[in-house]
Parts: C-alpha cells; structure tokens; sequence
C-alpha cells in the first residue's frame, strides 16, 4: 500500500516526471516534486492539490549542490523518509566533444549524477531507519550504448546505471530497493522534442502509459526487485534485467 507515504520526483514539472507524479497522487502518496520550471511546478501543485494531494513544490536548479541539499532537506523535514525517491531531471544538449565546454559538460553531469548521489545521500540513513525504501534512477540506451555527440549524457546515464548497482548491493542488508528505470518506447516530452529523430516521434507514446512500471517501483524493498533495469512499456507492462548477475 502506497496510501500515506511519501515519493520524491525530480523533473516532476513535464513529461515523465509529471505524469509518474500524477500516477503516486491517485495512489494517495504525499509528494516533494523537484523541477528548475518553478512556474510550471506551481500548477502542477495546484492541479494535484485540487485533487486532493498533499503536495510540496521544490523549485531547484539540480546542478547547484548546495540548493540540490536544501531541497531535499526541505522535502524530508516535510514528510520524512520518502518511501520511493524517483531521479528522473536530465538535460541532454547534443554536441560534440569539440564544440562542448567543460562548463556545459559539468552542468549535465551534475543534474543526472551529482544529483544522483546528493539526493540518494540525503535519504540513505532516514530510510534504514524507517526499515527501508526505493531508489529508481532514471536511465536510457544512453545508460548502455555510446551515441554520437552525448558527450555529456552519456556518460551521466553510464554513471547512474553504476551507482545503483554499488547501491543495491549496499542497501540489500538495510532493505533499501535501487534499481534504474527506462521507457521501452519512445515517449514524448519536452526533452524528446528537441533530439527525437522523426521516424521516433511517429512512434511516441504518452508517457502516462508507462507509469505503472514506477507503481510497482515504489513499492519495492530489498526482498523484491533490486539491481535492474526496468523497462517500462506502453502497454503497461515491464521488463527488469537483472544488472548484478
């Protein structure tokens, strides 16, 4: 049962982020949305209050440490030990190791795996002390194949896929769930819109069609699914590769 406890989605302002957040609200999970849009954040809050949601608006620039610490910190004081945190915020800007500066590879870098392991280490003694929890990381074929021109993203989404695996090993003895998420479609987002080929836009789905994947993410603890990657499809349906055999 979900009813009461509490999830932290980042990127929750648009695409999949607003719609995992919208799948927890009907769940009647008390939410920390995390986005830098604090604008679009703002109604999203209010649309998932409305609906009777108990919702915390965290507007944050994900590349900032010290503002990524007080957001979680904010969303913890609020609720407690979250019982899923979902990393989903990227920013992926396609260029190629010429023309990218190590200041636009830092801020990449730092939204996806910074990020990662500020929020992952916020939450790491309040869950075992709550008996356990969820991490997901938001990965991609970026988290396993090499694209040209992700100079940045790539090797972001290879890190997060790296650090849940050092953390699922870690949290199997605290009852702490870590695994990594992806969409087994091609989904459309604001994110997509912007490097989508074509032929892949004319395939995207809503991504409200994978978000029961992350239902069943947040219920996990150390005894159920941990150490996968899960691809959540537009039928609803998943499939989890075990990473740490």
């Amino acid at each position: 049962m979900l009813q009461g406890e509490s999830a932290v989605i980042t990127g929750a302002a648009q695409g999949l982020g607003y719609a995992i957040a919208k799948a927890y609200a009907r769940e009647g999970m008390r939410l920390a949305l995390m986005d830098i849009r604090g604008d679009l954040l703002a109604d999203v809050a209010a649309e998932l209050g409305a609906l009777g949601a108990d919702v915390l608006p965290l507007p944050v620039d994900l590349s900032d440490a010290a503002a990524t610490r007080r957001a979680i910190d904010a969303a913890l004081e609020r609720y407690g030990a979250p019982r899923v945190v979902v990393h989903n915020a990227a920013l992926l800007i396609t260029r190629s190791m010429l023309d990218i500066t190590f200041a636009q590879w830092r801020q990449e870098i730092d939204i996806i795996l910074q990020a990662a392991f500020l929020l992952s280490k916020a939450v790491w003694k309040p869950m075992i002390d709550a008996g356990g929890g969820s991490i997901v990381y938001l990965s991609s074929g970026s988290g396993y194949r090499g694209f040209v021109e992700e100079v940045a993203y790539n090797p972001g989404k290879h890190g997060i896929e790296g650090l849940m695996k050092c953390l699922a090993l870690e949290g199997a003895e605290y009852n702490i769930a870590v695994n990594c998420a992806t969409p087994g479609a091609p989904i459309n987002t604001p994110m997509s819109a912007s490097n989508y080929t074509a032929e892949q836009k004319r395939r995207w789905v809503d991504p409200a069609l994978l978000t029961p994947a992350f239902v069943y993410l947040a219920r996990q603890d150390a005894a159920g699914l941990t150490g996968h990657r899960v691809a959540a499809r537009a039928d609803g349906s998943w499939d989890a590769l075990n990473l740490l055999e």
